[in-house]
């Protein structure tokens, strides 16, 4: 009769439970590893066995700081607009350090950050009623700033291309 295998120790089925959980939470989506080890700290995993499991993601590439934010840039600038000052905060949100927060918006230059501000103006003016009572142009810029000041925009950008698409608009709509 062969003995009973000796039951695993309490770090390694934590560790167990620990990697078990990171893998449903990337599942999910990428995630940095700054989340994960905040959602493992959550549910009281000690600091080693965390560092343990996470050094062990990374290693096989399922944790990636680098290649998240470089696809949370790409992601949020094409589906939300969002401009590099609100990026920037986001990605420090989730815990991302600034030297890859550099690299992930290295590629944002103002020029294509002003193009992305411009199109989200003109498609918000496209559905926008103007009326010939200056009050009105007056709230609608105040308005478009406030959008674009949301999405991370700076105040003199975002002032100037409301200025100029709204002219636009008024323009396109008189021929």
């Amino acid at each position: 009769m062969s003995s009973p295998s000796p039951l695993p120790s309490t770090s390694e089925s934590q560790g167990e439970q620990a990697r078990a959980l990171c893998l449903r939470l990337l599942t999910a989506r990428a995630r940095t590893r700054a989340e994960l080890a905040g959602q493992l700290a959550k549910r009281g995993y000690p600091d080693d066995v965390s560092e343990r499991v996470l050094d062990r993601l990374a290693d096989v590439g399922l944790i990636d700081d680098r290649d998240f934010a470089e696809q949370w840039v790409r992601s949020r600038r094409v589906n939300a607009g969002k401009g590099k000052r609100a990026l920037v905060s986001e990605l420090r949100t989730k815990g991302v350090d600034n030297e890859v927060i550099d690299a992930a918006l290295a590629d944002v230059d103002p020029e294509s950050e002003r193009a992305r501000a411009e199109q989200l103006v003109v498609d918000r003016l496209r559905r926008e009623k103007l009326t010939d009572d200056p009050g009105d142009d007056a709230r609608l810029a105040r308005r478009l700033v406030g959008m674009l000041a949301r999405r991370g925009y700076g105040q003199g950008l975002a002032f100037d291309v409301v200025k100029v698409a709204l002219a636009n608009e008024r323009e396109r709509r008189r021929v």
